[in-house]
C-alpha cells in the first residue's frame, strides 16, 4: 500500500516569490546583531566629540565697525590674543611698497588680508619666535622700527602688514582662518 503522509521537501517551504524561512531568520537575526553593535558603538565614539565649551570657544565674532583707520584691537581667539587692526592709506601703501622678495617670509598684504577689505589686518598677537605677545596694538605701545609691532620679549619687530622684518622670529604673525558675516563683523575660526 502506498504511504499516503505527505514529506515537506524544500519546495514545499518556499513562498510563492521564492523567499525561503530560513531566510527571513537570517535578515532578522543579522539586523538585530547590526542594532545591537551600533548601540555598543554609538557611546563609544559620542564620548570622543569635543565639548560645549570647547565648540563655543572654536570660533569668535568680532565687530570691525567702531575700528578708526590706524586703530587696532585686541579680542581673544582660542585662549590667545587676536589683533585685528583697520589699516590707513599710508600704512596699506607702505606694506605694498615693500618688495615680498626682500622678507623672510614673503607675503603681500593682498595674502594676508581678504579681497575688497584689504584694510582690515587680523593676525594672532603671538610672537613666533618663542610665543609672547607683542606691542602694538593699543594705543601709545611701541609699534617697532616698522610702525606695526614689537615684540619685547627678543626683539623682533614687524611692519604694518605683520610681517616680521627684523629680530629672531622666524615667520610673519599668523593669519588665522577668517570670513566676513556682513560687512562689519568677523567670524574667527
Amino acid at each position: 500500500m502506498a504511504d499516503t503522509t505527505a514529506t515537506a521537501t524544500p519546495e514545499a517551504t518556499t513562498t510563492e516569490d521564492g523567499i525561503r524561512r530560513r531566510d527571513f531568520l537570517d535578515i532578522a537575526a543579522v539586523s538585530a546583531a547590526g542594532i545591537g553593535g551600533l548601540a555598543v558603538v554609538y557611546p563609544l565614539v559620542s564620548q570622543m566629540a569635543p565639548s560645549k565649551d570647547v565648540l563655543a570657544a572654536s570660533t569668535t565674532e568680532v565687530d570691525v565697525s567702531g575700528i578708526e583707520p590706524g586703530q587696532a584691537i585686541k579680542a581673544v581667539f582660542r585662549k590667545q590674543p587676536l589683533f585685528v587692526k583697520r589699516l590707513t592709506a599710508a600704512e596699506i601703501e607702505a606694506a605694498n611698497a615693500t618688495s615680498t622678495g626682500s622678507l623672510r617670509d614673503p607675503e603681500s598684504l593682498a595674502d594676508r588680508t581678504k579681497e575688497g577689505n584689504e584694510d582690515i589686518l587680523v593676525t594672532m598677537g603671538v610672537c613666533t619666535h618663542l610665543g609672547c605677545v607683542p606691542l602694538g596694538a593699543a594705543e601709545g605701545e611701541v609699534k617697532g622700527e616698522y610702525g606695526g609691532y614689537f615684540c619685547p620679549c627678543h626683539g623682533s619687530h614687524y611692519d604694518t602688514a605683520g610681517r616680521i622684518r627684523k629680530g629672531p622670529a622666524p615667520t610673519n604673525l599668523e593669519v588665522p582662518e577668517y570670513e566676513f558675516t556682513s560687512d562689519t563683523v568677523i567670524q574667527v575660526g
